[in-house]
């Protein structure tokens, strides 16, 4: 087999690259101390970062930087900052979840190499070319699908130039990437920002499958999948474990790396797996794979599974037999610890040592010399040296203008001027044009790119004073709320349909007033025929949570309005999706606060909209919740499940707080708070900046909870637009279960 296989590993210190690279990766990614998704590794500081790159390239190793959170508008001069410093060193591509940073990085940063992380959910054809619109090289597929949806992806990202990884090993989110808050909701803490709390692992009090982790997975391991990842053409086969230590990485890595050899070389496996349940593991599964998602892919332990799985092997059943078990894996771990402290010794990330010297004569040129290790690289000015006692070039005056060269990567030893006469003077030109020549001869003969000032963005006005009100339904029974409001009605299509199935084109089309609503997950024929529902209706405007859906609306010149749940937290993401895609406005995110929110730039001729009242989704999930709560007869989770299931329960955490389990017809099963998102402070806060305030009224997520009266819902909403005080306590009398938590706290 000809084709490269690239193994790509993590990184979250120092110690855990150093141990993948002797394991045998080909690359790892690895995060700084900010605008990364794992801020609970250890990270590196940026010095560290051109070590480890050097150190990597040594061995062919590549190295891809994380910068896969979502960016705030405060902070974008900080990711210039960071971005100036990333294009003159040699990093192989960064990693993104921002879609600001995509505008940022072609229109500025042209050299690097952007990847989609798996945060962007990439699960559908469009998506794939939503991503190649905006400049991503690599897209990291969503952990959910299944080996045949990979190939199908793979083969539309290959035709468009794009290489793809998946997720082989290593942890399990339950909830789709990128569509989880269930951090930020219960503790403030946004997976969106690397500070994931994994509410997924918590216990709950015990359910009626007798059930106390119910939302926690098996780890995921495709160790004997390689030959149908091989064939699906995947590029990457990725590790998953920033959070892991060297010990770990080591031996995953190391597993992976001779199981991928074995196959390349002979077209065989290895059969035996057994030092991958030697480190921490919550037991395996490879059912997202195998498109087999039945309760065999839960573990009812978050914790490590090693030392079972040791006991469980071994038939150990008395305390004497379960000691020697465990003290003989101990024995294993700290052997191969040893080990990989001899092999990674020889590694260094030090600086390179410089040494100048400087010489040089009265009416000759100067003559500066930098030493790197066995390099020397002189330089010569094209003037030569004049006397002078006022501007003398002495050794202060150079020291001071060469000391930048003690930076991340060189470490100035000293400096020589033993060869170079005294009272003697150069233009500062020349001089500048010397240390510039050196710069690019340490540069590998590469020119240093200038660092670049973005320009500040212009907010443009909006073109009504006042927000509109719109709202959302859902169901065939509120379609006469057309009839008692002037506002923008959106209609939420689900995430499943029948093949073929025209119920939802012709309601559409009975009913021109509904502005289709696509929601943030459409993977498979679900994509297909939510395409042709754009098809056939030729719609004015819809609102798609779907980047995929997006993209084809971009195609057919429909007018499009990103979703709530595509995350919109600043105004170079606005600029990404307008000026690539032709979108014409925005939700901003809910996740944000009052001040990260009014310093968004409006670009011209674009909307701005924020959802005022909605359930708050914590998570979702192609698994199914019912199968470790309230149980399934159903073995697994197949398409009739999709369309026709619309259970509902409640999961209560050990602290006492209780969240809605809920399933709608068409739905994937999802996870919401207790309360209700209900925010008219922002109505008196920033109504200047909003076009629509926007209401959901789809009765999706209310668990127990009574249904409202819709209508006075309406009127009590557009009074409160219209200033009515007296309608903000009726508001808050009707929706007594509410918060706007995230609001006040932000990210």
């Amino acid at each position: 087999m000809s084709r490269r296989i690239e193994l790509l590993a993590p990184g979250g210190d120092v110690e855990a690259i150093k141990a993948a690279i002797v394991a045998g990766a080909n690359a790892v990614y690895c995060g700084l101390d900010n605008f990364n998704a794992r801020n609970r590794a250890s990270n590196l500081s940026f010095d560290e970062l051109t070590g480890v790159i050097r150190l990597a390239h040594q061995y062919n190793c590549q190295v891809f930087l994380t910068i896969n959170v979502v960016i705030l508008e405060q902070e974008i001069k900080s990711l210039v900052k960071l971005l100036n410093l990333l294009v003159n060193t040699r990093i192989d591509g960064i990693i993104v979840q921002d879609l600001g940073v995509f505008n940022l990085v072609k229109k500025y940063f042209p050299s690097l190499d952007i990847h989609a992380s798996t945060q962007l959910t990439t699960h559908n054809e469009g998506q794939v070319l939503f991503l190649s619109e905006i400049g991503a090289s690599r897209l990291n597929l969503s952990r959910e699908l299944n080996l045949d949806e990979i190939k199908t992806l793979t083969s539309v990202a290959h035709k468009n130039d794009i290489l793809t990884e998946v997720f082989v090993h290593g942890s399990l989110c339950i909830a789709f990437s990128g569509q989880c808050y269930s951090s930020s909701v219960s503790v403030g803490n946004s997976g969106n920002r690397g500070r994931c709390s994994q509410a997924c692992r918590d216990e709950y009090e015990t359910t009626a499958t007798g059930n106390n982790f119910p939302l926690n997975l098996k780890d995921n391991s495709a160790y004997f999948d390689l030959p149908e990842l091989v064939d699906a053409e995947v590029d990457s086969l990725k590790i998953e474990g920033r959070i892991k230590g060297a010990h770990y990485v080591y031996t995953v890595v190391d597993t992976w790396r001779k199981q991928i050899n074995q196959f390349v070389e002979t077209g065989e496996l290895l059969a035996d797996d057994s030092n991958l349940h030697k480190v921490f593991n919550r037991d395996f599964t490879n059912s997202f794979l195998k498109g087999d998602l039945t309760k065999s892919m839960f573990i009812d332990n978050p914790r490590d599974h090693s030392v079972k799985h040791a006991v469980d092997e071994s038939k150990a059943i008395s305390i004497v037999q379960i000691q020697d078990v465990k003290q003989k894996l101990y024995d294993e771990k700290n052997e191969i610890g040893a080990s990989l402290e001899e092999k990674i010794k020889p590694l260094s990330i030090e600086k390179q040592s410089l040494i100048f010297q400087f010489s040089g004569k009265l009416n000759e040129p100067l003559t500066v010399t930098a030493i790197n290790g066995k390099k020397a690289m002189t330089v010569k000015s094209d003037v030569s040296l004049m006397k002078s006692e006022k501007s003398s070039v002495d050794q202060a005056t150079l020291e001071k203008r060469f000391n930048s060269f003690n930076n991340s990567d060189f470490i100035i030893e000293r400096f020589e001027f033993s060869s170079l006469q005294t009272g003697l003077s150069i233009p500062f030109k020349a001089l500048t044009a010397i240390k510039n020549e050196i710069a690019f001869l340490l540069n590998d003969s590469i020119d240093i790119i200038p660092p670049v000032e973005i320009p500040a963005l212009t907010s443009h006005p909006k073109v009504e004073n006042k927000p509109k009100l719109s709202l959302l339904i859902s169901s065939e029974n509120d379609i006469n709320l057309c009839d008692v409001t002037d506002a923008d009605i959106y209609f939420k299509l689900p995430e499943s349909f029948k093949k073929n199935d025209t119920k939802y084109i012709d309601l559409l089309l009975k009913n021109p007033r509904l502005i289709p609503w696509f929601p943030a997950v459409l993977i498979g024929k679900d994509y297909i025929e939510a395409v042709k529902i754009l098809e056939h209706v030729k719609p004015k405007r819809i609102v798609s949570n779907n980047t995929g859906i997006a993209y084809k609306a971009f195609q057919m010149n429909i007018d499009w309005i990103a979703g709530p749940f595509l995350n919109t937290t600043n105004s170079y993401a606005l600029l990404t999706m307008k000026e690539e895609l032709n979108c014409s406005g925005a939700f901003i995110s809910n996740e944000i606060n009052r001040i990260q929110i009014r310093n968004i730039a409006r670009p011209e001729n674009f909307k701005l909209l924020y959802s005022i009242y909605h359930p708050i989704l914590m998570m979702t999930s192609r698994q199914c919740f019912f199968q470790q709560t309230v149980g399934c007869k159903k073995p697994s989770i197949e398409d009739g499940c999709m369309l026709k299931c619309e259970k509902a329960t409640t999961i209560t955490n050990v602290k006492g707080v209780s969240f809605a389990v809920d399933k709608q017809k068409g739905g994937y099963p999802s996870i919401y708070n207790d309360e209700q998102f209900l925010n008219l402070d922002i109505v008196e806060d920033l109504s200047s900046l909003f076009d629509e305030f926007f209401i959901d009224l789809t009765n999706i997520g209310s668990g127990s909870k009574p249904e409202q009266d819709k209508t006075q819902l309406i009127k009590y909403f557009e009074s409160c637009l219209n200033g009515d005080v007296n309608s903000q306590q009726q508001l808050n009398d009707m929706i007594s279960i509410s918060t706007n938590a995230q609001y006040s706290q932000g990210l």
